[in-house]
């Protein structure tokens, strides 16, 4: 019998700096920095769903993501642009299609965020 679910618990997301893309995800997400970094290279980000680890020991630059892994959903992809732009975040693309825009995050890994 196969008891693997058919759920995503978490994604690793490698980062350079643990304590600072902690507080860059938190800014970024709405969320306070004020959770423990674990083991001296982890920081889970309390999310709904799906979850997030950031983590100092698996980053190398020939592991950044260069393609997003995952998307940030948004009701309203237009104040998610200029959110990104007013926070100086990079920005990788514009509104494409009307549905999503590509960012990076301070190591250059590629994220996404997507109208649902």
């Amino acid at each position: 019998m196969n008891s693997i679910m058919n759920r995503i618990g978490t994604v690793f997301i490698p980062v350079s700096n643990i304590e600072n893309a902690r507080d860059w995800y938190c800014k970024l997400l709405g969320l306070p920095a004020d959770g423990e970094v674990l083991f001296g290279h982890l920081y889970i980000l309390p999310m709904e769903g799906t979850g997030i680890v950031l983590d100092s020991k698996i980053y190398h630059e020939d592991r950044l993501y260069e393609t997003p892994a995952f998307h940030f959903n948004t009701t309203n992809i237009e104040a998610a642009f200029e959110f990104l732009q007013a926070s100086g975040i990079e920005l990788a693309t514009g509104i494409e299609h009307n549905q999503w825009i590509n960012f990076k995050d301070p190591d250059g890994n590629l994220l996404m965020v997507c109208r649902c």
